[in-house]
């Protein structure tokens, strides 16, 4: 396998069976906790020799930030395979995990070029926090918010229009109503606009409040107001998790009950089903259109439904029964093995055997005569046990 593959193998979230990389995770993970630990103390009075330590710790931390962010940029081609390599790393720069992995230690370095905006440039260090997002790379979490947050965004979004509408209107209700008694508190609209926003969402500071009769009806209202706000977006949150838990139980449960087995088939755009309606997918007896996913929307299909470039669809089938003797095995091809830089026309491959797939830097290749095998492939390999003991039972007599 090629250095630069293995290092990003590395890099990237590692298998419970590579240790090297999921020891590199857990190193990563170490060192912002110990830099977020440092970032604490240091807002503590401690003396200078300790001070002294936790600098020498900072710096260290703030080196490996670097070295890992250049491995990236350097194996970005791997991570965006589609892309060419300036694509994949301009692509990985932009990126929300690129710019967080950029800020994580650029503040470090930039009072070294610009030593006038120090103070400035240590307010932005505090951006290393987000670096504890990769803890949903081994949590999905934050993943399960986000597909809640968007299948419940339109409601969502009417339901702050709402609350919006209702802090200006009652901000500048509270104004006309307390300007006069209270010059000095409610200044003008911001003010009632703040105490607005500390009362509708039930927050209620205190510095801020009512003391004409009106002032103090109205106060009541706008309370009892707030109370049926706040619960509206949390009420739709609530059952957008409902839902997607129910979902996946149900899936995972006909799945399990029913011996159905998922495959993803990704759609590019030069797919043969792109811009197709499901009714007219040639789908063989068996298989079955389970969801679409178009980018972060999942979508039941419907015989109308219109597969799009990009679509990821579910499809499912029943799970293979070995009834007939047959035994399938996959086979890493590394340097070393015969088989490597060899077409497979060429292999000398027993007739009962079959190589029904290779898999290379995470795509699925259908197998020809023409393709030749690297370092680094997947292949799996079917034999028919029943023909192969047979055939060996017969050159045996």
């Amino acid at each position: 396998m090629p250095t630069k593959k293995r290092v990003f193998d590395i890099i990237q979230i590692g298998h419970d069976y590579d240790f090297p990389s999921r020891a590199f995770d857990f190193f990563i993970m170490g060192m912002v906790v110990v830099n977020l630990a440092i970032a604490i103390l240091e807002t503590f009075d401690i003396s200078p020799a300790l001070r002294s330590v936790l600098d020498s710790f900072e710096r260290f931390t703030v080196i490996c930030f670097t070295i890992e962010y250049l491995l990236r940029i350097w194996t970005a081609e791997y991570l965006y395979p589609k892309e060419d390599r300036a694509s994949a790393i301009r692509r990985y720069m932009t990126s929300f995990s690129g710019i967080i992995d950029l800020l994580s230690f650029l503040p470090f370095y930039l009072p070294i070029f610009f030593p006038a905006g120090v103070v400035a440039f240590r307010m932005l260090r505090v951006i290393r926090i987000f670096r504890l997002f990769r803890v949903n790379s081994y949590y999905d979490a934050l993943n399960v918010i986000g597909d809640v947050v968007n299948s419940k965004k339109d409601q969502l979004l009417s339901s702050i229009f709402i609350i919006l509408i209702l802090m200006v209107a009652s901000s500048l209700c509270m104004y006309s109503l307390e300007h006069d008694a209270q010059p000095t508190v409610f200044k003008n609209a911001f003010s009632g606009l703040w105490w607005s926003v500390s009362t509708l969402l039930t927050v209620g500071y205190g510095d801020i409040y009512p003391v004409t009769l009106a002032g103090r009806i109205f106060g009541i209202i706008i309370t009892f107001l707030g109370v049926g706000m706040v619960a509206i977006p949390t009420g739709i949150l609530s059952a957008g998790f409902v839902e997607q838990y129910t979902r996946v139980k149900s899936l995972s449960a006909y799945s399990e009950d029913n011996d159905i087995r998922f495959v993803r088939l990704e759609i590019p755009e030069s797919h043969p089903w792109s811009g197709k309606q499901v009714s007219s997918l040639p789908l063989p007896p068996g298989l079955i259109l389970a969801i679409i996913q178009r980018k972060s929307q999942v979508i039941v299909p419907h015989g109308d439904s219109q597969i799009l470039p990009g679509d990821n669809l579910i499809l499912g089938a029943e799970s293979f029964r070995d009834d007939a003797n047959l035994n399938l095995k996959e086979l890493t091809i590394r340097a070393d093995h015969p088989w490597n830089g060899r077409f497979i026309k060429d292999l000398d491959i027993p007739r009962q055997s079959l190589i029904v797939m290779v898999r290379r830097d995470g795509k699925t290749l259908i197998p020809s005569g023409s393709l030749k095998l690297l370092d680094g492939d997947t292949i799996l390999l079917y034999t028919k046990l029943r023909l192969a003991l047979s055939e060996a039972n017969t050159i045996e007599v």
